[in-house]
């Protein structure tokens, strides 16, 4: 027997509505026990938990216009969700319990692969992984890679526009999408499933639906961009005597392998000790404890010919990266240096680097920032958001790793030793603010890849010019005049 509460009780769902939207998907379609409705209430880092009567799993996207049709006419809110992996609670329902969940993940259909466009369409709940294999399988790539993706949704990664390891080559999300379909707040489908590289007939209304995190509409499905399958990949860890000098090897080696560098990451001691402390199976990279390490990964997409395996791209690029590591090192640009000699030697540096978040939780309270700045700043960003945290909370630990290729650094900060957590927590919006104003100060960005979701409401407010808000408030109450549509979101 459903446990119904007042404000389920008294909302605008009722028996003929809840009716009317199981004869939409059936009612398997429908959760609402609330044990089964829990995984779809809380944000995975546990910063938002909401409330909700109702979770709808739409099978098409006839079934989703209906659904978001049905609701609108009802002056129900709703809240789009995908794996619901985004860490500012942008998939979150609201405490006021009348906002009806919409998850995508029954439709997770791969609906065509048109290998000689290198395009791939999908339907928006199709798990990252899964349409990373898929594209393998066509012997192409989709490059958009992150840690979670195992468990989120291409539908998502498009909402939010998300980023990952290899943007320095391929571009955030926004820039790997050709057509969308979107269903819009009102249930009309726009239809933009088009393949196409080149089509210049008005707005760019794509775009728009990217990074606006549902708050416009419900991506339903999206025609991605594929790029030849990798051939060759030279992956290798750096020791570096400073942060300046891993901006001085990047642009060496993008201009040396002919932009062939697809991943660069940086990893601070700190955030290696935390690893090698807690992740199992772990071991020190290097001969030598640096504070300051570069994971750089250069990839070939060049099949050789026959007769030339001794000469092929592959064998060149691992040579020029070679060349290039000498010629830094006697620079005094880097420490010390190893190339992976094997895939598992490989998966052994990426699995320090995708560990660092894990390997933070049993150091205490965490306050993560996720900041942008131009990649010629980077050095001076860390150093000084450092001098700036550790001056206003004695004794927080700085772990600062991340996208350094793109500028987008994950600055996060470990509460003291022997501090409370609680008292650190406390300091949340003070440290915040020190970290995004000097971010913004260096023409930077306070969320380069997160986006703002609950979190970050009173910053995008703080940050941006009120013509941008003006701007981006206009377009919301075009598309969604009553505000149904992922309320209390972005604006």
């Amino acid at each position: 027997m459903q446990i119904v509460t007042p404000s389920i009780a008294q909302s605008r769902l009722t028996p003929e509505l809840l009716s009317r939207l199981a004869e939409i998907v059936g009612e398997s379609g429908l959760v609402r026990d609330p044990d089964d409705l829990e995984p779809y209430l809380r944000e995975q880092r546990g910063n938002f938990k909401g409330r909700s009567p109702l979770c709808v799993l739409p099978a098409s996207t006839q079934q989703v216009a209906a659904v978001v049709k049905t609701l609108a006419e009802a002056e129900v809110p709703m809240v789009p969700q995908g794996g619901n992996t985004g860490l500012c609670g942008g998939a979150v329902a609201g405490l006021g319990g009348e906002e009806v969940i919409i998850n995508l993940k029954r439709m997770n259909r791969v609906l065509s692969v048109d290998h000689d466009n290198f395009t791939l369409t999908v339907e928006a709940g199709c798990i990252l992984s899964d349409v990373q294999a898929t594209a393998m399988a066509a012997d192409r790539l989709f490059p958009l890679s992150l840690a979670a993706e195992g468990s989120c949704q291409i539908g998502g990664n498009l909402a939010t526009n998300a980023g990952g390891t290899q943007v320095l080559r391929y571009g955030n999300a926004r820039e790997l999408v050709l057509g969308l379909e979107v269903v819009l707040p009102d249930g009309r489908v726009l239809d933009m499933l088009r393949g196409l590289r080149k089509d210049n007939t008005g707005y760019d209304l794509r775009h728009l639906f990217c990074g606006a995190e549902g708050t416009l509409g419900i991506i339903t499905a999206a025609v991605l961009k594929l790029f030849p399958r990798p051939r060759e990949q030279v992956t290798a860890m750096l020791a570096l005597p400073n942060l300046q000098a891993a901006i001085a090897v990047l642009s060496r080696a993008r201009a040396e392998t002919g932009d062939a560098i697809t991943g660069c990451e940086f990893i601070s001691r700190t955030a290696l000790d935390m690893v090698l402390r807690h992740i199992p199976g772990t071991r020190e990279p290097l001969s030598q404890r640096s504070l300051h390490y570069l994971l750089l990964e250069a990839t070939s997409t060049a099949i050789p010919r026959d007769g030339e395996a001794h000469s092929s791209s592959a064998e060149q690029l691992r040579h020029t990266c070679e060349q290039l590591f000498a010629e830094c090192s006697d620079a005094g640009l880097i420490e010390d240096a190893v190339i992976a000699q094997s895939p598992a030697q490989r998966s052994e540096f990426w699995r320090i680097r995708e560990s660092i978040p894990e390997a933070q939780k049993p150091e205490g309270v965490s306050l993560k920032h996720d900041v942008a700045v131009p990649v010629p700043r980077v050095a001076e960003f860390v150093q000084r958001a450092s001098e700036r945290v550790q001056a206003a909370v004695p004794g927080l630990r700085v772990c600062a790793f991340g996208h350094i290729g793109d500028g987008n650094i994950h600055f996060n900060l470990s509460q003291p030793s022997e501090g409370s957590g609680a008292a650190f927590l406390a300091e949340r919006e003070r440290i915040a603010a020190i970290v995004h104003d000097l971010a913004v100060d260096l023409q930077g960005s306070f969320s380069a890849e997160h986006g703002i979701g609950s979190l970050k409401r009173s910053e995008l407010r703080r940050y941006r010019s009120e013509v941008e808000l003006s701007v981006m408030r206009s377009i919301k109450a075009a598309l969604d005049p009553k505000g149904l549509m992922n309320p209390g979101k972005v604006l």
